[in-house]
């Protein structure tokens, strides 16, 4: 029989999001340096669909006051997920990543950290091999010209403009190299989570995980990310997309597992791409090195060229430009994507690709059927349209 571990870990890879298995085991000594036994035990009942404790204990056959108690501190402990829906709390199985990974930045230490680095490449590259896209680049939106239309997905101040919550963290990724010795010269408080309820989290996060801050002070973080050539990532839907984190392509994970772990689906580029015009540029080199992430610029001949194929249309490389030489224009339309326009329906297309039809809808039930079924349609239209119907 499969030890506690074993069935947390086959539950958690049946998200969307996957954590897959390997041969060293070493997934599942993360997972014991996270989750007690009790914990564990808890968690593999719980569902991916967030439940009242009162709806978890009826299933259960527990006392609810007791089980409250139970999820309230493994929701400290940033082991589960909660949030509140229409003011009721409500308690689930989070995936491992994005989810039980960044939660444990308050108990972040060189055990986890080494751990995590030896799972990286499986654990990225699982992540990162079924499309949609995990995350997506927001572009810096000061040198795109005024004249184009900028969607809201695509509009990262107009994302906390919405907002009501503001939350601001510490980089787990940057905490985690700092761990193993490797600090970054970039700051660590740049990453922040966001919602349009108001006290969205109170007693729903982590101990320790953030704190509370004005909108303008998570614009003023935006400022910071910008001048210090980060990249802005989020989730890769259109509505309520939850986070904004804000990457160095040394340490954090999105960048990483695109440039190092072959994992082309963590991360979508933008639907923009740099261009460096030559009668304004003076070749100061200060958009090439490591100011691109990507290193998708390149000097030729006494003048800087962008790759199109590597550029991610971030745009750090705009705001560096002394010159005023480097503006983000639109890529064309066959080159452009569109995310879903919810977390379930995101959620469904990757369950999907993963799973098939059936397995998701089983998994995720009613809540999402529609999405499913959307999904579904769009892929027979795209078949049509290619003459494969």
């Amino acid at each position: 029989m499969d030890s506690i571990y074993e069935q947390l870990a086959a539950k958690l890879d049946e998200f969307p999001h996957g954590f897959p298995r390997t041969e060293s085991g070493v997934e599942l000594r993360i997972l014991e340096k996270i989750f007690s036994l009790d914990d564990a035990s808890m968690a593999v009942q719980l569902r991916p669909i967030p439940e009242t404790a009162e709806a978890v204990a009826r299933r259960l056959g527990r006392s609810g006051e007791e089980l409250r108690r139970v999820l309230d501190g493994m929701t400290q402990r940033g082991q589960i997920v909660a949030f509140r829906v229409r003011g009721e709390k409500v308690y689930g199985l989070a995936p491992f990543a994005i989810g039980i990974y960044e939660f444990q930045l308050p108990r972040m230490d060189a055990e986890l950290a080494r751990l995590f680095e030896e799972y990286a490449p499986h654990l990225l590259g699982s992540v990162g091999a079924s499309k949609p896209a995990l995350a997506r680049v927001i572009p810096v939106n000061a040198h795109i010209d005024a004249q184009t239309v900028i969607l809201p997905y695509e509009d990262v101040r107009g994302m906390l403009a919405g907002a009501r919550s503001f939350r601001l963290m510490e980089c787990i990724c940057r905490t985690e190299q700092a761990k193993l010795d490797k600090p970054c010269s970039h700051p660590l408080e740049t990453c922040m989570a966001f919602s349009v309820h108001e006290d969205a989290y109170e007693g729903t996060l982590a101990t320790g995980y953030g704190r509370t801050v004005t909108r303008a002070e998570a614009l003023a973080v935006l400022d910071l990310a910008e001048r210090e050539g980060l990249v802005h990532c989020t989730y890769n839907v259109q509505r309520e997309p939850l986070f904004v984190c804000n990457c160095c392509p040394c340490c954090c994970g999105f960048l990483r597992g695109v440039r190092e772990f072959g994992a082309p689906h963590l991360l979508v580029r933008s639907n923009w791409v740099s261009t460096v015009w030559a009668k304004r540029c003076t070749a100061c080199g200060a958009c090439a090195g490591g100011r691109c992430p990507m290193g998708a610029i390149a000097e030729s001949d006494g003048r800087y060229a962008v790759s199109v194929e590597r550029c991610i249309g971030c745009g750090v490389c705009t705001v560096s430009c002394p010159a005023d030489a480097i503006t983000l224009r639109p890529r064309p339309p066959r080159e452009r994507t569109r995310p879903p326009r919810t977390i379930a329906a995101w959620a469904f297309s990757r369950a999907i690709r993963r799973r098939g039809a059936l397995r998701a809808a089983a998994q995720f039930g009613g809540l999402t059927l529609q999405a499913m079924w959307s999904h579904l349609a769009t892929r027979r239209q795209a078949r049509v349209g290619q003459g494969k119907a």
